[in-house]
């Protein structure tokens, strides 16, 4: 990729240069494929700054939650606003600037470089005319370094294990310097070693003022990393707050239909559950 000689300013931490207080958030909202509502009601504060992690079984609506988050679900009922604008009327690109989205299932380019993948990260930054700066050079070098894919930069997607392609998709999602990431089951596929990486990187965005929502299936790891939590079932909101207001025995049981017992973390104090026996 050709960089353009007149440097770009920098990007600014906050892009969207919107207040303290809700950047995104839920009201009501219902969602929904075909006849079948998946998601029914939900209400949520994501706040500036603050990690949440939505847990709950399989096919409780977690996914589809972040698709109706991330404008690629249109709601059936309800709203959600970005930065108090509502997202289903704000232009494509400019909600990208705004907001990152790491689906479950991302869709891969036939023959795409990982570099290549990455710097499609930087396209909504791009006007009709503007050529690639320093500043997109600068934002692509980042991601890879703090992804730790610098030495495979050349290589064909394709040709990467699934944990590394998780770890080149996080690395573009990187890239677009958003406000507000998305992530859903961002430690998929991957060895405990980069679990902790990229969750260790998830707490340094958080640091750094980025709204993280993220689809996490280990609880133990939910209560590590994030501040707040969202527990679901039959796609409703049963449980929300810290990690020691929701991950109770009798939250997981409610939700998991799993007995256990929840002790403290030695290291972090942050509650970490040893399942007994199903109950339901």
């Amino acid at each position: 990729m050709t960089v353009t000689e007149t440097p770009a300013p920098s990007a600014p931490p906050n892009p969207t240069g919107a207040p303290d207080g809700s950047r995104l958030a839920a009201h009501d909202l219902r969602l929904g494929y075909d006849g079948r509502v998946v998601v029914d009601g939900v209400t949520l504060e994501l706040s500036t700054a603050r990690t949440t992690a939505v847990v709950g079984p399989n096919g409780c609506g977690k996914s589809t939650l972040l698709r109706g988050l991330g404008r690629l679900l249109r709601p059936r009922g309800g709203t959600v606003l970005l930065d108090g604008d509502e997202i289903g009327s704000l232009p494509t690109r400019e909600v990208a600037r705004r907001l990152g989205l790491l689906p479950q299932q991302p869709v891969l380019p036939d023959g795409v470089t990982l570099l290549e993948l990455v710097e499609r990260g930087r396209h909504p930054h791009h006007g009709l005319f503007r050529t690639w700066t320093r500043v997109d050079e600068a934002a692509v070098a980042e991601a890879l370094e703090r992804t730790d894919l610098v030495e495979l930069a050349g290589v064909a997607v394709d040709s990467l294990s699934g944990g590394q392609r998780q770890r080149v998709w996080l690395a573009m999602v990187l890239a677009q310097q958003t406000s507000v990431l998305l992530l859903d089951e961002p430690t998929s596929f991957l060895d405990i070693a980069h679990q902790l990486d990229v969750l260790d990187l998830v707490r340094t965005l958080r640091d750094d003022g980025t709204t993280v929502v993220m689809v996490l299936h280990d609880l133990g790891m939910a209560a590590r990393y994030a501040d707040h939590l969202v527990a679901m079932r039959d796609g409703r909101v049963v449980a929300e707050g810290t990690p020691h207001e929701v991950v109770t025995p009798e939250v997981v049981e409610e939700v998991f239909g799993v007995s256990a017992l929840v002790v403290a973390d030695p290291e972090t104090g942050t509650p970490v559950v040893l399942p007994r026996r199903r109950v339901s």
